[in-house]
């Protein structure tokens, strides 16, 4: 199989543990591209979150791709414009909100001014750091949040969180969810998810389902993992996911990417 695109998870999969593209996989990755591979970068993280390893990657100058907010923004790197986005209405927010409150778990959303949250945590914390986004903390998420934005986070401790995310699950069938690290459990609108977000773009590449390949580590990377042609879990992957994909490969930080790209792509 003559594989075509080639979609990246960031956080625990193509960056090392401290957040970095090792010298290795960025090498294999620029030989990829210079064979006409598209490389997509597909993650949870905010679109300006994923910019610096775009570039880092010379997505602009291959004319490649990126996957922002687990799926609702579509990015062409080319023009640096959205070419697809869907949104949580202010309505489906504010009802997360007062799932959190219920269910008493830290809730996170998005606007132009960063991270908007009226709690304080160290899973919050954490995002911040992962983003580099302002953390905007107010009186009254209700009132500050009066318009639509791409995704919520809940957040909480792993354990609780997965009990929260069946409930969820069960209550909200009309979003999609994921977790994405053990303490953020992401909601985007229904129908949203890498998987979903990789079609959209392939269909307008004119690239087959089968000529892709998707690499990830975690729950919401799933979607693309059975969606692809081929689906290679790195080998830090959420241990109860492990059976889900097609292949897997070395850990993040062994490499894993460099070695999906040397066995599929350049041979």
């Amino acid at each position: 199989m003559e594989y075509k695109m080639l979609v990246l998870d960031l956080d625990d999969t193509l960056l090392t543990d401290d957040h970095r593209i090792s010298d290795r996989n960025r090498e294999m990755l620029i030989q990829a591209q210079e064979r006409g591979v598209k490389v997509v970068l597909a993650s949870g993280r905010p679109t300006p979150a994923m910019i610096p390893f775009a570039d880092e990657l010379e997505l602009e100058r291959f004319g490649s791709y990126i996957i922002s907010f687990n799926g609702a923004v579509i990015t062409d790197m080319s023009s640096r414009q959205p070419i697809f986005e869907r949104s949580l209405t202010k309505e489906e927010i504010h009802s997360l909100h007062d799932f959190s409150l219920k269910h008493r778990v830290h809730i996170i959303t998005y606007s132009k001014k960063g991270i908007v949250t009226e709690s304080q945590s160290e899973y919050i914390d954490v995002e911040k750091n992962l983003t580099g986004l302002p953390l905007h903390q107010v009186p009254s998420f209700k009132d500050e949040v009066q318009s639509a934005a791409v995704k919520c986070i809940l957040l909480d401790d792993p354990d609780r969180l997965k009990r929260i995310e069946q409930i969820l699950k069960q209550e909200r069938q009309d979003l999609s969810v994921a977790t994405s690290k053990p303490f953020f459990l992401e909601v985007m609108p229904q129908g949203i998810d890498k998987a979903a977000s990789i079609d959209v773009l392939a269909q307008r590449l004119g690239i087959n389902q089968h000529q892709i390949i998707a690499v990830g580590n975690a729950g919401n990377d799933l979607s693309m993992i059975e969606y692809a042609g081929l689906g290679v879990w790195v080998d830090n992957v959420t241990p109860e996911l492990r059976d889900r994909a097609d292949y897997i490969v070395a850990s993040n930080m062994d490499d894993g990417v460099a070695e999906v790209v040397e066995r599929f792509l350049l041979n």
